[in-house]
C-alpha cells in the first residue's frame, strides 16, 4: 500500500515507549518517584534475584523491548541498579506454554515493582500478535494480506500496530493525519464522492485517498474520480469478485488497491481472498484480541539485610 505507514518489521518507537511506560508507572505507583507499599515493606533494597518471563500459553510474542524500558524507569525511581534483561525470544516468534521468553536479573524490588506494568504491555501486544498470526496463516498463499484499523486502545496504538506487524499483518494508516479516508458521512457532508475526493486533493495533495464503497456502483464512481484505494464494505464474495474484475478492467496506469472489510471471519478468510482483493481489514485484531498469558516468576533470591 502506498502510504507512509511503518513497514513490516519497523521497530517500536523508542520515544513513544519511554512516554507510555512513564504514564503506566505513574498510574500504578503514583506521582514520581511513587511507591509500592507491599514490595518496599517486604523486600530489602539490596536483595537481588532472578526472574523468568514465562509464556503460560502458546502464541506469538511482541513488545519485548518494553521490558527493559520498564525496569530502567523503575530502577531510576527507586535509585537502584538497572536489572539485566536476557531476551530469549524475538518479537514475532512463536512460543509454547512453559517457554522462558526472557530472564531478568537485578534488584528484587525493581523486578517486582515493574512486574505488572511490563506484563500488561507485553501480554497485550503478544495477544494482538497471536491473533494476527492466525489471520496471516489463514491467508498464506492467497496473495491477500490482513490489515489493521484505527480501532485501537487509546494511548496504545503504536504498540498494537507494532504487534500486528509482529504477527504478520500490515498496518493501514496510523491516524487521521497520514491518509485520507472518505466514508459515508464525508460523502453526505461534501455532497458526493467526487466532491469529497476533490476537496481532499485540493487541500492535502500529498496524501493518498481511500474511499469506502458499499455497492459496485459506488466503487466505480470512486475509481472514476481518482481514488487510490477502495474499501469494499460488507460485500458478499460474489459481489467482491464482480467489483475486482470491473476495477481491474477500468483502472488506469496506477493499480488501485482493494480491501474487503466488514463481518469477516477466519473461516471465510480464504474464500474472501480468492475474490482477488488485496487486503482484508479486521478491526478485531486490535479491539478484541485476548491477551497472551505471560507471567513473571521469581526463581532465585540472594542478599538483603
Amino acid at each position: 500500500m502506498d502510504t507512509p505507514d511503518p513497514a513490516p518489521g519497523a521497530p517500536l518507537d523508542r520515544a513513544w515507549t519511554r512516554r507510555t511506560v512513564r504514564v503506566a508507572l505513574e498510574e500504578d505507583l503514583g506521582p514520581a518517584p511513587g511507591r509500592d507499599v507491599t514490595t518496599q515493606a517486604t523486600i530489602a533494597p539490596d536483595e537481588v534475584g532472578t526472574a523468568h518471563l514465562v509464556a503460560r500459553a502458546d502464541g506469538v510474542v511482541a513488545g519485548l523491548p518494553v521490558v527493559a524500558e520498564v525496569l530502567a524507569q523503575v530502577a531510576e525511581r527507586l535509585g537502584l541498579p538497572v536489572p539485566v534483561v536476557d531476551q530469549r525470544a524475538d518479537d514475532g516468534a512463536r512460543v509454547a506454554r512453559g517457554d522462558v521468553v526472557a530472564v531478568l536479573r537485578g534488584p528484587v524490588q525493581v523486578l517486582l515493582v515493574g512486574e505488572r506494568t511490563l506484563l500488561n504491555l507485553v501480554s497485550r501486544a503478544s495477544g494482538v500478535a497471536t491473533h494476527t498470526r492466525r489471520w496471516a496463516d489463514a491467508l498464506a498463499g492467497t496473495g491477500a494480506q490482513v490489515l489493521d484499523t484505527r480501532k485501537t486502545t487509546p494511548g496504545l496504538r503504536e504498540l498494537e500496530k507494532y504487534a500486528v506487524r509482529c504477527g504478520g499483518g500490515t498496518n493501514k494508516r496510523m491516524g487521521l493525519f497520514d491518509v485520507a479516508m472518505v466514508k459515508d458521512n464525508h460523502v453526505v457532508a461534501a455532497g458526493s464522492v467526487a466532491a469529497a475526493v476533490e476537496a481532499v486533493r485540493r487541500r492535502f495533495p500529498d496524501v493518498a485517498i481511500q474511499v469506502e464503497a458499499d455497492t459496485p456502483e459506488q466503487a466505480l464512481q470512486a475509481l472514476d474520480v481518482g481514488a487510490d484505494f477502495l474499501l469494499l464494505d460488507n460485500m458478499p464474495p460474489a459481489v467482491l469478485r464482480e467489483v475486482v474484475e470491473a476495477v481491474r478492467a477500468r483502472e488506469g496506469g496506477d493499480r488501485v488497491e482493494l480491501e474487503a472489510t466488514g463481518n469477516l471471519t477466519l473461516e471465510r478468510a480464504a474464500e474472501v481472498a480468492a475474490t482477488g482483493v488485496d487486503y482484508l481489514s479486521v478491526g478485531a485484531l486490535t479491539h478484541s484480541s485476548p491477551i497472551l498469558d505471560l507471567a513473571l516468576d521469581l526463581v532465585e533470591r540472594a542478599g538483603g539485610s
